[in-house]
């Protein structure tokens, strides 16, 4: 059976379905207008350990073992964990699950990464080869500054294109039967595109081409327009990314503007929180999707969701040797109905 549609795009037959999801934010995010959709608020950057590595594997651990609980199923249960984050090696994911006993997939799709291991935690179930999946994913401001830009010590003056790395954390479980939904009907797998811009501090501008390459190759494959959707999400294009976004698809003929918004833009306050073009990382568009679309989605509020994870694909050593930002976006459809 081909489950393939058009050139990029996975239809899941017997839709799998999402059976829990749970969220830790950082004090900053838990200032601002999501507060109420997640698990867990951290009380400080460092949550009790002794570094902000150790914290962000602490964020990931708990929101997994917070998600497994909710979904009443044990980590035994868990056939296959697909995990990632921004450093080096993923080592926040690495570490945190060193000792939960569970087959371990490590991904990085940089920013993408909860579209990534959602899809591909998804394909494993369909494919026939698991009851039951997780996918996890986090960023810490404090771990992804140290390793991509200056020491927080540094003071160094941020752009107006500058966003804010988000803290946080979100984590999914999935399972072939079960559960009320919603259901992750649809993966697109985005290609790599490189605008050839090298500035790190405007990764809005360097991501919103792969995501506008991603949606117009999802509405090509399956044949739907945006207004199929009550809400297309992408994960941390920000206030600049976001309106190039739109430009981009607008060329293709797609218009987003009625149902869009950005994960960046939703996490924080712009007005009242300095965070000039919004927020970034693994974790803006974890814990917006694991809390508050996934509320939303229970309270009977949407209906069909296009989550569009984008990620730049830099890394110190890239940028030190002035090389341009590739980034690549991947989508997931959701459902409230298994049909």
């Amino acid at each position: 059976m081909n489950k393939k549609s058009g050139n990029q795009t996975i239809t899941f037959k017997e839709p799998v379905s999402i059976l829990s999801c749970a969220s830790v934010a950082g004090k900053k995010e838990g200032e601002g207008p999501l507060s109420k959709y997640f698990d867990k608020i951290m009380s400080d950057a460092e949550w009790g350990e002794e570094t902000w590595e150790k914290t962000e594997s602490k964020m990931q651990k708990t929101a997994l073992s917070r998600a497994v609980e909710k979904a009443k199923v044990d980590l035994k249960d868990i056939d296959f964990l697909f995990a990632g984050d921004l450093l080096n090696q993923c080592t926040s994911s690495t570490f945190a699950f060193r000792g939960f006993g569970v087959p371990f997939l490590g991904v990085y799709g940089a920013c993408s990464t909860m579209a990534e291991t959602l899809g591909l935690a998804s394909s494993m179930i369909d494919g026939g080869f698991a009851q039951k999946t997780a996918a996890v994913t986090s960023s810490h401001f404090c771990t992804a500054e140290r390793q991509y830009r200056f020491p927080l010590e540094y003071g160094g003056q941020r752009p107006p294109t500058a966003q804010w790395t988000v803290t946080g954390s979100g984590a999914v479980v999935l399972g072939k039967s079960g559960g009320q939904g919603p259901f992750v009907t649809h993966f697109t797998a985005g290609k790599i595109v490189d605008a050839g811009i090298s500035d790190a501090n405007n990764m809005g501008a360097a991501m919103a081409p792969a995501a506008a390459e991603t949606l117009v190759a999802h509405f090509k494959d399956t044949e739907r327009t945006p207004d199929f959707y009550d809400l297309i999400l992408t994960g941390d294009l920000g206030k600049i990314g976001k309106s190039i976004a739109i430009d981009l698809c607008g060329e293709q003929g797609f218009d987003l503007a009625p149902c869009y918004k950005d994960c960046g833009l939703m996490v924080f306050d712009l007005q009242k929180q300095d965070v000039h073009s919004g927020g970034s990382g693994c974790g803006c568009g974890a814990i917006t999707l694991c809390g508050y679309v996934m509320d939303c989605f229970r309270a009977g509020k949407l209906k069909n969701v296009l989550f569009v994870g984008t990620g730049a694909l830099l890394s110190p050593t890239s940028s030190m040797q002035g090389e341009s930002i590739p980034c690549v976006a991947h989508a997931v459809a959701l459902s409230a109905n298994r049909e």
